[in-house]
Formats: structure tokens, sequence, C-alpha cells
């Protein structure tokens, strides 16, 4: 057997693995197994997961040969099955930012929502319209809103002109959130600074419908939610100069005309304001992702989402691994005259465009 003919066996073995484990997180199946904490038989798992026996069977069957989940034999034959410790630390609910089992279901997702779309676009050139998947938009909302609650206050903005932002805020500037989503981000921001104004812009109507309701059951009185497309903002004098901060929470790449979503921005944002921009770590050529540690997996989830959701309304279809170096120059493009890129230490998928109005 060659070389390629041992990959495509990875490959095909992999792809297989990536969907069970994907319905294995998503009924919690893991995270019954870390709380069991031993070897357990089938009728242990099935009794505390409420889950069919023969279902199981077939299941841990690919968990064991795909050697995620250890197997054992009690001394009169019967199995049993462990998931070991240094295992469950990435699969589990338990894990926080360490959990990389939530990503198996990214991709089982993209496929219910979008495969004939996107085989069909491969033809046609057509996007696939935001409405198509949402499935895939609850699970990533769910994804942020959880990421944000852990990593915003405690994390981010503290970090952001080294600390100086949290300083602003607590004192009292206008805030926005571009591409706000259910206002997760938004929210935690209103509650923690009460004497800063807080707006959030999105054009998904059920999304900012959300986001509302939230701000009012947490009893907010100083932020406001706008449907708006962000590309459309420039030149609108309710908008100008608005704003002393602005972020964009993975929201650019996603836009059919980035630019003119950036251009938005600049335009809304207050001489000496700062402007937060957190996407994607990748280069925008793809030769320099060739060693990226998700590059395949990222470029999937592109194909499936991020491109076709761009290329709507005669959109760009930036795509999510548009890249460094595509990023900055659509940034000075857009009027930035000063951007810094940042690492985050709580954040490996993301980089920090933080860009200043001199």
């Amino acid at each position: 057997m060659n070389d390629f003919s041992e990959r495509m066996n990875d490959i095909l073995n992999y792809g297989a693995l990536n969907l069970a484990m994907s319905i294995g997180y998503s009924n919690k199946i893991f995270d019954i197994l870390e709380d069991l904490n031993k070897p357990v038989t089938i009728s242990d798992i099935a009794s505390a997961s409420g889950l069919n026996r023969r279902y199981l069977k077939e299941w841990l069957g690919i968990m064991i040969s795909g050697k995620i989940i250890e197997l054992f034999q009690t001394p009169d034959g019967e199995d049993l099955y462990f998931l070991p410790p240094e295992h469950a630390l990435f699969l589990t609910r338990k894990s926080g930012n360490n959990n990389l089992g939530v990503y198996t279901q990214e991709i089982p997702l993209l496929t219910s929502c979008a495969m004939e779309s996107v085989n069909r676009g491969f033809k046609t050139g057509d996007g696939v319209p935001f409405s198509q998947y949402p499935d895939f938009q609850q699970f990533m909302a769910e994804l942020s809103n959880a990421k944000h609650k852990e990593v915003l206050i405690r994390h981010f903005l503290p970090s952001v002109d080294k600390g100086q932002l949290v300083n602003h805020l607590i004192k009292g500037i206008r805030v926005c959130d571009l591409g706000c989503g259910e206002g997760v981000a938004l929210n935690l921001m209103a509650k923690a600074f009460p004497e800063s104004t807080f707006t959030g812009i999105d054009n998904h109507k059920e999304a900012i419908n959300t986001a509302r309701t939230g701000a009012g059951e947490l009893g907010l009185s100083n932020v406001v939610y706008i449907e708006h497309d962000a590309a459309t903002i420039c030149g609108k004098k309710e908008f100008m100069q608005k704003f002393d901060y602005i972020s964009a929470f993975d929201s650019i790449h996603d836009q059919s005309h980035p630019l003119q979503a950036l251009k938005s921005v600049r335009y809304m944002l207050s001489p000496g304001g700062m402007f937060s921009m957190v996407d994607i770590k990748a280069s925008t050529n793809p030769a320099d992702n060739l060693d990226h540690p998700m590059g395949p997996f990222l470029y999937t989830v592109s194909l499936m989402h991020c491109m076709p959701v761009g290329l709507n309304d005669n959109g760009y279809g930036l795509g999510m691994m548009w890249g460094r170096e595509k990023a900055q120059s659509l940034l000075a493009e857009a009027g930035f005259e000063h951007i810094e890129v940042l690492e985050m230490e709580h954040d490996s998928f993301n980089l920090h465009y933080l860009c200043r109005i001199l």
C-alpha cells in the first residue's frame, strides 16, 4: 500500500469518526462516561443516558476502533468501556476552552444545511442564503455566546489598549458591536459598565429580536439594537462619528460587502476612537497555510458557509480564510491609519486587529 493510499484510509476513517463523535457529543455520551469515571457496561451507559442499547453498541464499536474509548473485559468476558481522563479533557462540556468535542458538530450540521446548494453553486456561482442555515446558526450562536461569557469581561476587554479601554468604559463611552447576533457580548458589556451606552447592529431580524429580549430580561437601559446592513451605513448622518469604540467578533468575513462594512466602521468612529476586529488567524495565500493545524477544517467550514453566504447580494464571497494580509489591506483601504495585529492568549483561533483613528 503506497503512502497516499494509507492517507486515504486515514481520511475516510477520520471523517467517519468525526461524524460519530458529533452524535456522541450531542447526546452527551462523553459527559456521561466522564461522570461515571470507571470502566462500565453498555447497560450502565444506557441506564445513565436513557439511550438505546443497540445504538450505543454500534457507536461504541466506532469509538474503540477509533481509539477514543478504551475497551476492557470482566473476568467472565463482558465488555467494559472507559473514557480516559486525558481524552475527556478535550471532549466534554466541563473542559471549558479545552473542549474540542463541540467542533465535531460543525461539518455534519453544514452538510445537512447546505450540501446540495454548495454542489449547485460550483456550477452556477450562486451564493447560499443565510436563511438556509438555521441549525448551524443556532449552534454557532451557542458557541459564541459561551465563549463571550467565559472571556469577554475577564480577559478580552482588559487586554485592549493595555487596560485603557476598561477605564474609558467605567467612566462612560459610546460603544457599538457590529454583527452583534443575539447580543450576548453587548449585554455583558452593558451590564458590566452601566455608565457607557451600547448599540448592537445586525441585519438578522430574529437575532436582533433575541438580543432585545435578552436586554429586557436583564433590565438594561443603556443598550439598543438596530436591524441594519453594515455595508449601507457609510454616509448616513445619524451614524457619523457616533461611537468611541466598535467591536466586530468573527463577523466581517461573513459580510457580502466587507470593504463597505469596514468603511462604515471608519465612518462611525469618533476622532481618537478604536475598532477591535477579531477574526480568524490565517494567511491570505493558501500556500502559507499548509502547516496550519486546522487548515482543512477551517477551509471546509468556509466553503460550506462563510464563502457562499458572502456571495449573496452580488457579494465578494470573502470566506473565513481571508487571512491577515487581506484583512490588513482592506482595513487600510477603509481608511484606518493605525493597525495593530495582536495574538490573544485566551483565543488561539483568532487574531485581534486593533485599529485607531488618529
